[in-house]
């Protein structure tokens, strides 16, 4: 059974006149009555009971009438779902992130995705840091991710912040009332960092100060993500280097206190360059009307070129 016949069957059976028919589907009316003929010899049953004056449904073609509609509002629906993802009108993407600048861009996206196309979905996955996103995108398994910069040839970006650094202390501590830090002052206090298989940029920026001030950092506890993070430093475990965004993140017993002199971190939205899914497409050109890491409008195309140079950036996320 074909669909075209399916279709003739239908056109047939609400108009009951052959010609009427042939003329609704744009065909002659000697191809309708050669694929009438077809679908009855196919099932085995006359489906309409013909005269030279009338055209009437058999009890047999009364059975197929709603099988039929329910098989046509099916293809319908297949032709406007198929439609609509070729036209980035439908979908899901698949989004990788971790720490705390992760959280507040995707925030903001997600909304105005929302607004502005509400058939695409974005499938957020936390806890996945910047090495594992590259790999993942790389590999197929993520759309797009968060990622620090810079990175390969292999990846478009587009730059959603720019991330100073800050220590998290205990209400408690010694720096409580200071009002900024350099480098030095973190020497022999004990530290609270990302594990390295995340490939956290917040933990290479950590090791980065620690030996721009002529020591090695001492590492009392690791945590997987920045609320685990906090919520160690809030116990007194020890302090943590953050990221600015960070201090959105509001934890009982923990202040936040700007590192003087440490790098400032590029965070950017990474994707493959030949990525063809539409609605990857349509989830940049959102992202493009937001402002920018700066408060700027940022340019059209996803391709930051100054992404790519590295400079003071240490080459993974955070």
């Amino acid at each position: 059974m074909e669909f075209r016949q399916i279709q003739a069957f239908l056109a047939v059976a609400e108009e009951l006149h052959f010609g009427r028919a042939a003329e609704r589907l744009h065909i002659a009316q000697s191809p309708l009555s050669q694929m009438i003929r077809a679908l009855e010899r196919e099932l085995g049953a006359q489906l309409f009971a013909r005269t030279t004056r009338s055209v009437q449904l058999t009890a047999a073609g009364t059975a197929l009438l709603a099988p039929a509609r329910v098989i046509a509002a099916q293809i319908d629906v297949a032709r406007t779902v198929v439609r609509s993802t070729a036209a980035g009108e439908t979908g899901v993407v698949s989004v990788g992130f971790g720490g705390a600048s992760g959280y507040a861009v995707l925030s903001e996206l997600t909304r105005a995705l929302a607004d502005r196309h509400p058939g695409i979905e974005l499938d957020l996955r936390p806890q996945t840091y910047s090495g594992r996103v590259r790999d993942s995108v790389s590999r197929g398994l993520l759309d797009m991710g968060i990622v620090g910069l810079p990175v390969t040839d292999e990846f478009d970006t587009e730059t959603v912040r720019h991330e100073s650094l800050l220590v998290a202390v205990p209400a408690g501590h010694r720096f409580a009332h200071r009002d900024s830090l350099d480098p030095a002052d973190l020497a022999g206090e004990r530290l609270v960092i990302y594990p390295a298989a995340h490939g956290s940029i917040v933990r290479d920026a950590t090791f980065t100060v620690c030996a721009s001030a002529g020591f090695a950092p001492v590492i009392a506890r690791e945590a997987p993500d920045p609320y685990s993070l906090l919520a160690l430093v809030g116990a007194g475990v020890g302090i943590a280097v953050v990221v600015a965004s960070t201090a959105h993140i509001t934890v009982d017993g923990v202040q936040y206190i700007p590192l003087d002199g440490g790098p400032v971190l590029p965070i950017a939205l990474a994707w493959r360059r030949d990525n063809p899914a539409p609605a990857v497409h349509r989830v940049l050109e959102v992202l493009r009307e937001l402002p920018g890491p700066d408060g700027a409008a940022r340019r059209e195309s996803g391709r930051q070129s100054a992404d790519h140079t590295g400079e003071h950036t240490p080459t993974r996320e955070h």
